[in-house]
């Protein structure tokens, strides 16, 4: 692993916060039309077939799938199972500012993270950025006025979002720590299908459960199977293929200051959709919350 951050990593890490916002944006969009949890194992199946032309030589008997099975099992609960299911259930009863504003602590979960059970050390520099980062996150969400960031409140969906992302902090940390053979590490298409085979299991199961419990419908459309399409290849395939590279070129620690563009790209998202202008304080964001990513990967 290589712990300098270039400009062609930094794009790699740019493009899942990009892709996270737009995810973010859809699944408020869909909530109406599909339950939260199905929605997270239709995104997985339809991803997983995407992926299986790519990587199913993974299926193979006594292939890597199976000598990995445990771990690989862990990366798909909680990257594939959990994370996202977790933001979909936050986005029924909390709203995308709030909960971009409770995904905006990933850094600070990476770092406590690493540090408590990887054996990372955290340097004030690092500690430094995260607060520039999250201070960048904060004027975004707030819109340059501190009122409206002292008048919001957290609600059921925000401490779901608090628990996907301490999940998807461990989940990077252990992308990193992985004993998974290098051969299948190296071909990424076949790691990520790995992971997506046991996650469509856990999501499916979920799903299964929460089917049992509300026996609430889909509500077939055609703007719902373009959704789904959409976060089953960008927020999901592609974005989990940079993230992926990304860690494992500069770590966690860094990687994690790129996710608090996510409520950056989402609140640009947003404003192009209502018609508005970008504002001042977007630029003073923009550049508070790259100064933070810059500080701590020196």
């Amino acid at each position: 692993m290589n712990r300098q951050l270039t400009p062609a990593t930094a794009m790699l890490l740019v493009v899942p916060p990009l892709l996270w916002a737009g995810n973010a944006i859809v699944g408020r969009l869909v909530h109406d039309m599909v339950p939260p949890l199905m929605l997270n194992f239709l995104r997985w199946a339809i991803a997983l077939l995407i992926l299986v032309p790519l990587g199913s030589r993974i299926f193979r008997s006594g292939g890597e799938l199976w000598q990995h099975r445990r771990q690989l099992a862990v990366l798909g609960l909680l990257g594939i199972g959990m994370y996202n299911a977790l933001q979909y259930l936050a986005l029924q009863t909390s709203t995308p500012i709030n909960v971009t504003l409770v995904a905006a602590s990933m850094p600070v979960w990476m770092l406590l993270i690493g540090w408590l059970f990887f054996n990372a050390g955290v340097s004030r520099k690092q500690i430094i950025g995260a607060a520039f980062s999250i201070g960048g996150v904060l004027l975004v969400l707030s819109r340059g006025d501190l009122r409206q960031l002292l008048a919001m409140r957290l609600v059921a969906g925000d401490v779901f979002m608090i628990v996907a992302t301490i999940c998807w902090s461990f989940y990077s940390w252990l992308l990193t720590r992985t004993t998974v053979d290098k051969t299948l590490r190296s071909d990424w298409a076949a790691f990520l299908l790995a992971q997506v085979a046991f996650g469509v299991v856990w999501s499916g199961a979920f799903a299964a459960g929460e089917w049992m419990v509300t026996e609430r419908p889909v509500a077939w459309s055609w703007p719902l199977a373009g959704a789904l399409l959409f976060v089953a290849i960008g927020p999901a395939v592609i974005a989990f293929r940079c993230w992926g590279l990304g860690v494992q070129r500069v770590g966690p620690s860094i990687a994690g200051f790129f996710s608090n563009l996510t409520p950056l790209f989402a609140a640009l998202m947003s404003s192009a959709f209502l018609g508005d202008l970008p504002h001042a304080y977007h630029i003073a964001a923009f550049a508070m919350i790259v100064g933070g990513i810059v500080l701590s990967s020196r």
